[in-house]
């Protein structure tokens, strides 16, 4: 007998329908971590995150959880991974005391556009605006210092948020994002299957990556017709990843470059056309010249005051070509004569076909005379000193060499900062890492070992002061607890330098809580289970060099320095960067 197919097929038995169980908000949470392609969370239990943190035991094997020692550190430590790797840190904190604690480095990856991701607990949404136990008004606070904030108070809202949130902080200018998540959305069940999609668009956020044509046209006439031109170089260059669209496009034009302080390592200080970097403490001659061309072309740069010194003295000779993706950064300080909005790695390699070969090597031989007197005053008594104690600009200078400029410099703010700044040759792009806008003393400890977990393959090094060392000293603990080989120098004059510094030029030596009594640094970290030595005479400072750059583990070098040092050139406040001062 025959039997049809519709018969053998009703015969056969069905499979069962596979059941899906409804994932918790904070499982929800770690599936959309993992499916965004999160690798590392900075964080810190509490709690009002706790079901986040029982989820997180279960993923443990997708995602690398970093216990820091104080929420601060996990900020930081997410900001150094993001600078290193182009891609948002990720920080996990409780509600509360956790989430104020992070909110120094929110400001600080905020002036400083680095991407970051800040994933927050929050009291039960029946809770909020009780005053219940560790309850802050986390939006409210960070508003200010956010690209975005938003609090979540439904599991089902995870997903979409999370994404967003991702896309927000990467995209455009990048920069921080919160996310408060109230408990219950953590602990209940969402009501619909969990599907997860990156987002690649907002309403209403639409940055310009790719420049309008007539901008480029206008800017290139202006380039084209300078005699004297000067490209200023900011950390939007690298944001972008445009160091070989920038080098095409200055070989291509001969126009001298340089960097403001994030910017640096943008170019290779060999670079017959790099003249040093901008600024407060920045080179004579880049600073000098700024008042000399006709014309100054800013890239991925703000013009910040530590640029410009007085606004209304800065380049008043100049025509201004401002190449910049956030439109409110245009006019903001300095009024552009050809404006160009978008993305830095987009503007340069449309540029370049509407730009003529040029040669302006007479232009560019007139930075070098400055160059010559900076370094008979300044730069040689500094690195070949003959003072009896050891100079922060010849640690950092013999540093280099030993490095071959080749290290991820991760330099905390003050006197040590500007001092690497100067004297370390930054040969490979991404290889200073440093608090630029906000200025965060305790920046570099943490910073530095999320820039190691950034990138394992390259040497970091975290040069530190005293006085900021010990804003930050517990993060040792996180350094030891993951056999991170993090090099950890600090330059230790017994002072808060750069204070003592503005006191002694401007205050008459009136040194007003300055001077500091510090602890046995190398014994605090031997109790971290972390190596080290204090290296205090010149004849021990090569070796002590080699002694760090050797340890395949985590180490502190402690290099005792002059302790009334101060760094030169320096622009006095509210003057012309031509009044800069080498003495």
């Amino acid at each position: 007998m025959n039997t049809t197919v519709s018969e053998l097929t009703a015969e056969e038995p069905q499979p069962a329908a596979k059941l899906i169980k409804p994932l918790t908000g904070a499982e929800a949470l770690m599936q959309a971590l993992v499916e965004e392609g999160v690798e590392t969370i900075f964080g810190y239990p509490g709690g009002a995150i706790m079901p986040v943190y029982d989820a997180l035991y279960d993923y443990q094997d997708r995602l690398n959880h970093i216990l820091v020692r104080h929420e601060q550190g996990a900020a930081h430590a997410a900001e150094g991974y993001a600078r290193i790797t182009g891609r948002a840190g990720v920080c996990l904190v409780t509600s509360g005391p956790g989430a104020t604690n992070l909110v120094t480095g929110i400001a600080d990856a905020q002036i400083d556009s680095t991407p970051m991701v800040c994933l927050i607990g929050q009291v039960g949404m029946k809770l909020l605006g009780t005053d219940a136990f560790q309850e802050t008004d986390v939006i409210g606070v960070t508003m200010p210092i956010t690209k975005w904030n938003y609090q979540i108070t439904s599991a089902d809202e995870i997903p979409e948020i999370v994404a967003k949130a991702f896309y927000l902080a990467q995209s455009g200018r990048p920069g921080p994002v919160v996310i408060d998540i109230t408990k219950n959305a953590q602990q209940e069940l969402m009501k619909k299957p969990f599907s997860y999609k990156k987002c690649e668009k907002v309403p209403s956020y639409r940055p310009r990556l790719v420049p309008k044509q007539e901008q480029l046209e206008k800017a290139a006439e202006l380039i084209n017709k300078a005699k004297k031109p000067y490209m200023l170089v900011g950390h939007g260059v690298l944001i972008s990843k445009a160091e070989q669209e920038l080098i095409a496009f200055v070989e291509k034009t001969g126009i001298p470059v340089a960097t403001t302080l994030l910017g640096q390592s943008a170019i290779s200080v060999d670079h017959p056309l790099y003249t040093g970097w901008l600024g407060m403490h920045g080179n004579y001659g880049p600073n000098v010249m700024t008042d000399q061309c006709d014309l100054l072309i800013g890239v991925g740069m703000r013009f910040d005051d530590r640029v410009t010194g007085n606004p209304e003295l800065f380049a008043r000779q100049a025509k201004v070509v401002h190449l910049e993706i956030d439109p409110a950064e245009i006019d903001k300080i300095i009024k552009a004569d050809a404006p160009v909005i978008g993305d830095a790695k987009e503007i340069l390699t449309r540029l370049l076909p509407l730009v003529n070969e040029n040669d302006h090597t007479a232009w560019r031989n007139e930075f070098r005379q400055y160059d010559d007197i900076e370094d008979e005053k300044v730069t040689l008594p500094a690195i070949a000193p003959t003072t009896e104690k050891i100079k922060m600009a010849e640690a950092i200078d013999l540093l280099s060499k030993k490095t071959r400029g080749e290290a991820v410099m991760v330099a905390d703010v003050g006197q040590h900062q500007m001092m690497t700044s100067a004297y370390y040759e930054f040969k490979k792009p991404h290889s200073l890492v440093t608090s630029g806008g906000l200025g965060t003393m305790g920046f570099a400890l943490p910073a530095a070992f999320g820039a190691k977990v950034g990138d394992p393959s390259r040497e970091v090094i975290a040069i530190i002061g005293d006085g900021c060392f010990q804003m930050t000293i517990q993060e040792l603990g996180t350094i030891a607890q993951n056999k991170l080989p993090v090099k950890i120098i600090i330059l230790n004059n017994n002072f808060l330098g750069m204070v003592r510094q503005w006191q002694q030029l401007f205050h008459n030596r009136r040194y007003s809580f300055v001077e500091l009594q510090n602890p046995d640094f190398i014994t605090i970290a031997k109790g971290f289970g972390i190596a080290g030595h204090t290296c205090a005479q010149r004849e021990d400072l090569s070796a002590s060099l080699d002694t760090l750059l050797a340890s395949d583990k985590p180490y502190l070098l402690e290099i005792i320095v002059e302790k009334e040092e101060n760094i030169f050139p320096m622009i006095p406040a509210g003057t012309s960067v031509a009044s800069i001062r080498l003495e």
